[in-house]
């Protein structure tokens, strides 16, 4: 029994687990999970990039919690790299988001979801 391991090591395994999964929900919506384990940086110190969505019937994406991609670009002429970042897509907006652990993003992914399906 592997009860000595670390806090959160558990739901960081269990969130790792969802890699690939996708799931078929009541009214058309389905969610689709993407983690997997990256060199700690500075633009993703807690190692993990993750895109975890809910779609509609039609397969558009409703919400969105991801760090898979860099924000939008700054208004300008000149335009330093975009960097990744952890924010939140819900519809046609996005919001910065507080990766706090792996156990948290999957209660907030799914009270997002419950607030649209």
């Amino acid at each position: 029994m592997a009860t000595d391991l670390p806090d959160g090591e558990y739901e960081l395994r269990f969130l790792l687990d969802l890699n690939g999964m996708t799931y078929r929900m009541s009214g058309g919506y389905w969610v689709k999970f993407d983690i997997w384990m990256v060199e700690p940086t500075r633009e993703v110190p807690h190692g993990i990039r993750y895109s975890l969505t809910l779609h509609d019937r039609n397969n558009l994406r409703i919400v969105g919690y991801d760090n898979a991609h860099g924000g939008p670009p700054k208004k300008g002429r000149y335009q330093a790299r975009k960097l990744t970042w952890d924010h939140v897509h819900k519809q046609n907006h996005i919001y910065s988001y507080e990766f706090d652990s792996a156990a948290q993003l999957l209660k907030d992914f799914w009270n997002t979801v419950e607030e649209y399906v």
